[in-house]
């Protein structure tokens, strides 16, 4: 029978690579036409490959973590027909990733949980790692090492004599991910002789260092000011992929950027009352839930068109301005991490257009359906932790971005109404705003300004809408 080369599709402009997570499929299965037939994962979303073709697997040219490449063959099918069908040069091409399995964690209204630290990961353009340093790169050996083995040993400053050192578990004596891990592990346990800690707490005034940004220094910094210590009894859980950027990103955004936050208590009764009394009759209507997560985009969109400095971007000593509102929602993941999907022009869409928007794109994450270009060139970010209960916070902006908004919890609390008839005590829906800017280019001032302007939208709600 002719025989269908599976590539590894191309994922997004920024994407060149991914990671093997599961075969889905073994060799001899079925698979149908559509058919998911491996998870991959890259920097940015994990995704199901399908099967472009009906037949049966012969075989994958990959193990689960190995590290593929945009347009490799990662599978063999067999294919029922006379003529074999190649890829078409429409056809994405389909490529190995290896990352974690995520997606949003979200209530039955679509509200997305959305954390104050932003990764990015899931979601940030974070520029490849220069991290397989000389010793890797310039090193060589006999046996194979994928390029995800590589990368993960260049972090922890392993040789190539590390490397090969470990014995290999997977498929021909391979070193998988896991394997060094488990070294990695063992290695951390062993006592530090004092000749080591004199070596480590004392280095000399004239050491250079290449980048104070990059993630081998961060991790020794943090060895030698913490005075590291564990029982026996303490777990140690290693770092993931997305873990170690989304470290790595906040920390360069805290170093790049001094974070100011300003604070603001809205009024939304309006809005709260507004959603219990049209909630049902809109889902009747555009077979979509409304929540509050539009409502909260529309506001910043009109408030970003109505002060562009903050919709920017630093570069050296020039301010960007962004032509386009897109605005990126972060999000908890179930594995602890975040992601960061973005809606594009956001300051075009109506609301029903905001709430299609934000619901397609947590229902797609849930089953791991994310593109990476969903989730990169946001120009401004908003965060609710209030989802978790949360009044207040300062968030870390998301770089290349120079602001990010937190939004409270929404709660009851007495409040002075101003009526024609005098000042009266009522109930109302209030919560707090808080706005994290870069000073280097928003001042106190302008970011002051816009996040009343938000607030304002948010308390001139009109009860009478209608969608």
């Amino acid at each position: 029978m002719p025989q269908f080369e599976l590539i590894l599709p191309k994922m997004g402009e920024s994407v060149a690579e991914a990671t093997i997570i599961k075969w889905l499929k073994q060799p001899g299965d079925q698979i149908n036409e559509d058919e998911a037939i491996v998870e991959i994962a890259t920097d940015k979303v994990d995704s199901d490959v399908p099967s472009p073709v009906s037949g049966k697997l012969i075989k994958y040219l990959f193990q689960e973590n190995d590290t593929a490449q945009v347009g490799d063959v990662i599978a063999l099918i067999d294919i029922d027909g006379d003529e074999e069908r190649q890829p078409d040069s429409t056809e994405t091409p389909v490529h190995e990733i290896e990352t974690e399995e995520a997606s949003f964690v979200e209530e039955d209204n679509i509200d997305l949980p959305i954390e104050e630290e932003i990764p990015g990961l899931a979601h940030l353009d974070i520029p490849a790692r220069e991290e397989e340093n000389s010793t890797i790169r310039n090193e060589t050996s006999a046996r194979f090492y994928s390029p995800l083995v590589k990368s993960i040993a260049a972090e922890e400053g392993l040789s190539m004599k590390d490397l090969d050192s470990i014995t290999g578990t997977g498929a021909e004596a391979r070193v998988t991910k896991q394997d060094l891990i488990d070294y990695i592990s063992k290695q951390s346990e062993k006592p530090i002789t004092e000749t080591e800690v004199a070596t480590t707490k004392a280095p000399t005034v004239e050491e250079p260092k290449s980048d104070p940004f990059t993630p081998r220094e961060t991790e020794q910094a943090v060895s030698v000011d913490s005075d590291f210590s564990s029982s026996g009894n303490d777990e140690i859980i290693e770092m993931d992929r997305m873990r170690r950027l989304i470290a790595d990103h906040m920390l360069m955004s805290v170093q790049t950027a001094p974070h100011v936050t300003s604070f603001v208590e809205t009024d939304v009764t309006s809005i709260v009352k507004w959603r219990e009394k049209n909630k049902a009759s809109i889902e009747k209507k555009i077979g979509e839930k409304i929540t509050y997560t539009p409502i909260f985009i529309q506001a910043v969109a009109k408030a970003l068109r109505d002060f562009p400095l903050v919709n920017v971007s630093v570069n050296g000593n020039q301010i960007i301005k962004k032509v386009d509102i897109n605005i990126g929602m972060a999000a908890a993941l179930p594995t602890g991490n975040l992601i960061v999907p973005v809606i594009r022009k956001a300051d075009q869409l109506n609301l029903i257009g905001l709430t299609k928007a934000v619901n397609d794109l947590a229902n797609r994450s849930k089953t791991n359906k994310l593109q990476p270009d969903e989730v990169k060139d946001g120009t401004f970010t908003i965060t609710n932790i209030g989802s978790f209960g949360n009044i207040m916070g300062t968030p870390i902006i998301n770089q290349p971005q120079v602001a990010i908004l937190a939004i409270g919890v929404i709660q009851k609390k007495p409040a002075v109404i101003e009526t024609e008839f005098g000042d009266v005590i009522g109930v109302r829906h209030k919560m707090y705003m808080s706005l994290s800017y870069d000073h280097r280019v928003v001042d106190g001032a302008l970011g002051g300004m816009f996040l009343k302007k938000i607030s304002d939208y948010l308390e001139d709600w009109d009860f009478d809408y209608e969608i």
